[in-house]
């Protein structure tokens, strides 16, 4: 790992930046929450296509605030989101939602796992809320694939009040990894895992990068795991006053 001379916040591996094609482009960002003091401002920041990245920094900075402006469930202040050449902020809301089900796969760091729904239909719920996604036995045995990756094949009948918490959070990873995503945005992925489970889902993340040629963005506390991404930014850099 070395100091990146153009963004002196972050240090990334030794590869050419002239050589990467990105998948997300932010530009003049600039997001404040309503009646708030929180003010999130980012000049120029990019991802690069088949990439890892690990976003660090103290609680309260914007990291989750950024997984949700990338993932257009938050919409800027001002400025531009690209993902594949696409201003995600300039979608309509149906549009935006259509292409964040299609496109991204989110693993919330509080999980949403809808609790009238067994484990295989929460995995499966980005096929039952977009038309551009169906579901058939195709998705379904990649369902209960991913589940068995995962350690949850045996428990995909059961409803997420009989899981135990880590195991609520293996069935979000398995739902934001169904839809083959080309972006992954994972928020504390192995904030509640033994030593050897972390291990497992960031390589089973990082396997997913190289399949789905993806994107992915980790929002981590985990610093023992920093030297493997592509690219870490701490994002204290990014917590700055709002222009008038």
């Amino acid at each position: 790992m070395v100091i990146s001379k153009n963004f002196p916040y972050f240090y990334t591996s030794n590869e050419s930046q002239s050589t990467l094609t990105y998948m997300i482009q932010l530009k003049d960002l600039q997001f404040q929450y309503p009646q708030s003091d929180f003010r999130l401002k980012i000049d120029e920041l990019q991802f690069a296509n088949d990439s890892k990245t690990a976003i660090i920094g103290p609680s309260g900075f914007g990291k989750t605030t950024m997984l949700n402006l990338i993932a257009g469930i938050l919409i800027p202040n001002h400025g531009d989101i690209q993902i594949d050449g696409v201003s995600v902020n300039q979608l309509s809301d149906g549009d935006r939602r259509n292409f964040r089900i299609k496109n991204i796969g989110f693993v919330f760091q509080d999980f949403r796992l809808i609790p009238y729904l067994n484990v295989l239909d929460n995995i499966l719920i980005p096929f039952r809320i977009n038309n551009t996604l169906k579901p058939d036995s195709e998705s379904v045995n990649l369902a209960k694939g991913i589940a068995n990756e995962l350690s949850i094949g045996s428990l995909i009948l059961n409803y997420p009040e009989k899981l135990s918490h880590g195991e609520r959070q293996r069935v979000a990873i398995a739902r934001a990894l169904i839809n083959k995503p080309q972006v992954i945005l994972a928020d504390e992925p192995t904030g509640n895992l033994d030593p050897e489970n972390k291990e497992h889902i960031k390589h089973l993340l990082f396997d997913a990068v190289q399949k789905y040629n993806a994107t992915l963005i980790t929002v981590t506390h985990d610093h023992e795991m920093l030297n493997d991404y592509d690219k870490v930014i701490d994002f204290k850099d990014f917590k700055k006053p709002l222009e008038s």
